[in-house]
């Protein structure tokens, strides 16, 4: 599977200046709060927990102790793996050197017999492999495998990938070689040892990736076996509960989306790369059956995932609470590598359409404008003086912080952006696969003997124009597969300004013939916003009515709305009205009439409350919570 990043020079009016703010802000920003810089945010001290676990290797001791989450080295792992994609697609010397220092100080930190942890090499010496469940030394090492690889992809150095195959490598010993029992806690690298199987041909990470995989489902015995053997607790979970992490049943018979979601959609993403790899039909059933269980039941409108606090988990069936969903960055992120690879097993329209929803709302949503604030929970609706204060809902916060006790979250934000044509292109069985609307350039010489040349300005409108540029022949022969959205009432396409009807299948529109320099293709879709309605089953949603333009959901915030966006009802037939550039990021404002109730400082009232007609006005979700503490609501009661 062929990075898109290595092919693909990327000129999109939307994703562009994201890239470029990545590059010149978010990583700038995120090094400097790994290195514990910046003043007024949560602390971070990963990069010092990796001298740290230098000086211990050279001295015996250190003069510093560990600080930090036990899975603090997977936020350097991640910052590293966006800083790669970053030199990918633009070339950056001081950047570039910067990994490397910070690539030498992660290589001091590795023992002799391959083992690299920093929680375990200073704080826990003599204890490592003895608290799977809990202490993720196994998704340390998948994150930081999946930075070597990608840092070995843009740089060509390869000092990172030789430290992970020698962990990689260890870990195989313990596991197969000496038969140790056990499998990740929190699952990641069961996705990242088959990301250095490809990389390296080595079959050995395919192997142990599939042993993972095929470990779980004992039920939880190996993890109360292994709490019970050896005394001592890092949180003190029940590990009587296994569907928190998904060992409740063996992969292949799971068919509903349970636990931790994070931990989920990871595991499914690495159950449906193996199935892609090997074929296995069992393993892609159960893969279909989990994405229809959140898709069909356990699914926000923005793609989030996950709706409790507690466990950050799924809970049940039309469970979608908004003002308390926990909805968290990362499950979004992870839910994008998961549809990802149900595209590899099969080209079916509604996986990307599912991906770019979690994309455009779920990911996006979860930093700031400026790039240096983020969300980790991300609820669809917000209160101030409520939201983040109230018990119940103090992990949703209803403005962005600059980080995180517990960072997982601004560096994957980073790390997808950094990588978004990955999941927008493919190129397989002679073909380029168009999954999400990104402008750029894609090197099809090899298949096509030419350039095809993309221009859009998604998601602001759905004007897509395509270019073909043979280099070697006059003509290149295409075969072309672009997704039809599901949200658009129509879709039109043209070949050199004339109508074009395409082979249509399952969501794509298949594309052959021989194209000449200059010939085009456009591709005009619908984005007319629309109201969407929830389930009757999801209890949150009943009598509401949200809006969707394209692939953004949008939002209501008190800014626009005088202050009060609780008092405000939509109607269920005027027409919704656009207002270009009205919202934050320059995106459209949607504009639909209703009315405001007001009542009198009563709680309890029998007077109806007081209605007066007024126009509401909508802006993408994404977009929420960057002018100030504000209500907000995306499901919205209608008149």
């Amino acid at each position: 599977m062929e990075s898109m990043n290595k092919r693909f020079a990327i000129k999109d009016a939307f994703f562009s200046p994201l890239e470029e703010k990545i590059r010149t802000v978010v990583l700038p920003y995120q090094e400097a709060v790994l290195k514990d810089e910046v003043e007024g945010v949560a602390k971070s001290h990963a990069v010092e927990n990796f001298r740290a676990a230098a000086e211990v290797l050279k001295k015996g001791k250190c003069d510093t102790e560990f600080y930090g989450m036990v899975f603090q080295d997977s936020d350097v792992a991640k910052w590293l793996e966006a800083a790669a994609y970053s030199l990918q697609l633009t070339p950056d010397a001081e950047l570039e050197e910067h990994c490397d220092r910070m690539i030498a100080i992660v290589a001091a930190a590795q023992h002799e017999d391959g083992y690299l942890n920093t929680y375990f090499t200073v704080k826990e010496p003599g204890r490592r492999w003895t608290d799977l469940s809990e202490c993720h030394e196994i998704y340390c090492a998948g994150h930081m495998i999946e930075a070597a690889v990608a840092y070995a992809d843009a740089t060509g150095k390869t000092k990172l990938l030789d430290v992970m195959c020698r962990f990689a490598d260890h870990i195989y010993n313990h596991f197969i070689t000496e038969g140790n029992p056990g499998f990740p806690g929190h699952e990641e690298i069961e996705l990242a040892l088959l990301r250095l199987y490809r990389k390296t041909g080595e079959e050995r990470y395919k192997e142990l990736s599939a042993h993972f995989l095929n470990a779980r489902g004992d039920a939880g015995a190996y993890f109360q076996k292994e709490s019970r053997e050896r005394g001592w607790y890092l949180w003190g979970k029940d590990p009587a509960a296994p569907e928190y992490n998904q060992t409740h049943l063996p992969v292949r018979e799971q068919k509903d989306a349970v636990g931790h979601a994070v931990r989920a959609v990871y595991l499914y993403t690495g159950m449906a790369d193996l199935a892609a790899e090997t074929g296995d039909e069992s393993l892609k059933q159960a893969c279909r059956n989990l994405y229809e269980s959140i898709t069909r039941k356990r699914m926000y409108l923005t793609g989030g995932i996950g709706s409790a606090y507690e466990g950050e988990a799924f809970t049940e069936d039309y469970h979608l609470p908004n003002e308390s969903a926990y909805a968290e960055t990362c499950a979004a992120v992870g839910f994008c590598f998961f549809l990802r690879q149900m595209l590899r097993l099969e080209k079916k329209g509604e996986y990307a359409d599912t991906m770019e929803r979690a994309l455009y709302n779920g990911v996006l949503g979860g930093m700031q404008l400026d790039g240096k604030r983020f969300f980790y929970v991300n609820p669809l609706e917000a209160i101030p003086g409520v939201s983040g204060v109230a018990a119940p809902l103090k992990h949703a916060l209803p403005e962005r912080p600059g980080w995180f006790a517990c960072a997982c979250c601004p560096p994957n934000v980073a790390r997808l952006i950094g990588s978004v044509a990955e999941y927008a292109y493919s190129v397989e069985d002679g073909a380029l696969y168009q999954h999400l609307y990104l402008g750029g350039t894609i090197d099809m010489e090899q298949e096509f003997g030419g350039k095809i040349t993309v221009e859009c300005d998604y998601p602001k409108t759905g004007h897509i124009l395509y270019t073909f540029s043979p280099t070697t022949e006059k003509v290149m022969d295409v075969r072309l597969a672009i997704r039809i959205p599901s949200y658009a009432k129509k879709t039109t396409i043209l070949r050199n300004g004339s109508p074009y009807v395409p082979n249509l299948d399952d969501g794509y529109a298949y594309i052959e013939g021989k194209f000449r320099a200059g010939d085009t293709l456009i591709l005009d879709i619908d984005m007319s916003a629309r109201r969407v309605y929830a389930n009757q089953h999801v209890a949150a949603d009943t009598g509401k009515i949200a809006f969707l333009r394209g692939p953004l959901v949008y939002c209501a915030e008190g800014t626009d709305n005088d202050g009060d966006v609780l008092g405000l009802r939509v109607s269920r037939t005027a027409p919704i009205r656009e207002i270009e550039g009205g919202a934050p990021d320059g995106m459209p404002m949607l504009t639909v009439s209703g009315s405001r109730i007001t009542t009198g400082e009563e709680l309890y009232s029998f007077d109806a409350p007081e209605k007066e007609p007024v126009s509401l006005r909508l802006i993408p979700y994404y977009t929420w919570g960057n002018r100030g503490l504000s209500e907000m609501r995306v499901w919205i009661p209608k008149e």
